[in-house]
């Protein structure tokens, strides 16, 4: 049994891990890369011979654990493509958007730079096509969790809940190699504890060795409780200033989230009405994929479906598609709120409402989620005097907010949490998906507490069982 690092290692995106075992070669995600100092990766060669993968595994449809299906496809995969039903639904939504941005922008850097007469780091092609996506979808197959899916006669696969958006997943992988049986643990992203719509993690009482998530590694998150008060507040100030509230934002999992918190301030009058956007064709659509998969909600979301204040439908939501209607945001007097992709600010819509109240000292940019090293709205969080969007600088005047609990990773306490119901020690832990920071944060407390053996990858590293 082999395991080789292709990426998330001490780092957040690019999650990729390559297992041999059994038998078979067997890929767990295929993410992109999204950190600027990484993103040649996306553009290289993968690191492997992609016709040679049994399987791809897939934990969910983030676009750092998806988006480099369809290059490993046009590189000669054509393997099966497992995932849970919610994922099978969203992945063409999420793909789909991810190749029409990679259109959009290779044509927009054309002209900006045949304008400037230079040319990018980057090729002025699209990483990959509509197309190239089109030819990936066929191989996606349905897995639904909790039901042992059976690779070959040594290798299967169950798939677990992960409780971080809808339909995600940790993948338990059952290898018996020579007449010994062990289990392999990816735990994907971790949700957290006690969040609205989705059900809480699954957790494990053994596990051989496992590859785990430290995004969060270092620190913990505010109170859940505080987000709708820290919420209500935003908004009201903003009002009051005759601003506008820009939220970057995910569009899974994230913004219906945060649907699900103004709903509730909306419906108990705790602030004005207000006109709120949600700005993404890909968040409208998978808005309409959660409403057909409840049996992934928790019972408090249920009953809200039950009764009819559904959290994705109340007073003031406006649900936007096209660009003509995007645009028309811009001309709305008064305040307004607008959600809008992408959540660290490296594309889609979000980049033009930026644009029209970064410089605006009585707007609010609120983020709601994690911010990558070398993104956007990792430099206007670290309080960047001035960013870059779309070849032109703007002066950073709005007033900046950041409300951590939104996300839907666990945090330091929930990691631990999570591992604290093995009752046996693994063999061997790898702390992957944080920055250095976090990862080795997390490696040094798990050492401490437990004293187990574990170990943070550096990128290509192999391991031999």
């Amino acid at each position: 049994m082999r395991i080789k690092f292709l990426g998330a290692t001490q780092q957040v995106t690019g999650s990729c891990y390559l297992l041999e075992a059994g038998g078979l070669r067997l890929l767990i995600d295929c993410g992109l890369f999204q950190e600027r100092e990484y993103l040649n990766r996306n553009w290289n060669p993968l690191p492997f011979a992609a016709d040679q993968i049994d399987f791809l595994l897939l934990t969910h449809v983030h676009l750092d654990h998806s988006g480099l299906i369809p290059k490993l496809v046009r590189e000669g995969f054509s393997g099966e493509i497992l995932t849970t039903p919610a994922s099978f639904d969203m992945l063409p939504i999420v793909l789909l958007d991810s190749a029409r941005i990679q259109e959009e922008d290779a044509s927009f850097k054309r002209k900006r730079h045949k304008r400037e007469g230079r040319k990018g780091p980057y090729p002025e092609i699209p990483l990959y096509t509509v197309q190239d996506v089109k030819h990936s979808l066929p191989l996606v197959k349905k897995v639904h969790y909790e039901k042992p899916f059976v690779l070959n006669n040594n290798v299967s696969v169950h798939f677990h809940d992960a409780g971080h958006i809808l339909g995600s997943a940790m993948l338990e992988i059952s290898i018996n190699e020579k007449g010994r049986k062990q289990n392999f643990v990816f735990s994907g992203d971790i949700g957290q504890w006690n969040k609205p719509i989705v059900r809480d993690p699954s957790v494990f009482e053994q596990m051989s060795y496992a590859v785990m998530e430290s995004t969060y590694g270092d620190r913990n998150h505010e109170d859940p409780e505080n987000i709708e008060s820290y919420l209500c507040k935003i908004i009201n100030d903003t009002v009051a200033a005759g601003g506008n509230i820009i939220v970057p934002s995910f569009a899974i999992e994230r913004a219906q989230e945060l649907m699900y918190y103004l709903s509730r301030l909306v419906r108990q009058d705790r602030i004005p009405f207000l006109m709120i956007f949600l700005d993404s064709p890909m968040a409208v659509n998978i808005t309409d994929i959660f409403r057909q998969h409840k049996e992934c909600f928790d019972k408090e979301t249920l009953k809200l479906f039950q009764s009819g204040n559904s959290p994705f439908h109340f007073p003031g939501l406006r649900l936007v598609r096209s660009v003509e209607e995007s645009k028309a945001i811009n001309l709305i007097k008064g305040s307004c709120m607008v959600i809008a992709g992408s959540g660290m600010c490296t594309g889609g819509r979000i980049k033009h409402h930026l644009i029209q109240n970064i410089s605006r000292p009585e707007s609010t940019i609120l983020f709601i989620g994690y911010q990558a090293k070398g993104t956007l709205g990792r430099a206007i969080i670290n309080g960047a005097e001035q960013v870059r969007i779309h070849g032109k600088h703007y002066p950073v005047r709005a007033r900046l907010e950041q409300i951590q609990g939104f996300s839907a990773h666990a945090d330091r306490q929930g990691l631990l949490k999570w591992l604290s119901y093995l009752t046996s020690d693994p063999k061997q832990i790898f702390i992957t998906h944080g920055e250095k920071k976090a990862a080795l944060s997390l490696t040094k407390k798990i050492r401490e507490n437990k004293g187990w053996n574990i170990n943070m990858p550096k990128y290509l590293e192999e391991w031999e069982f």
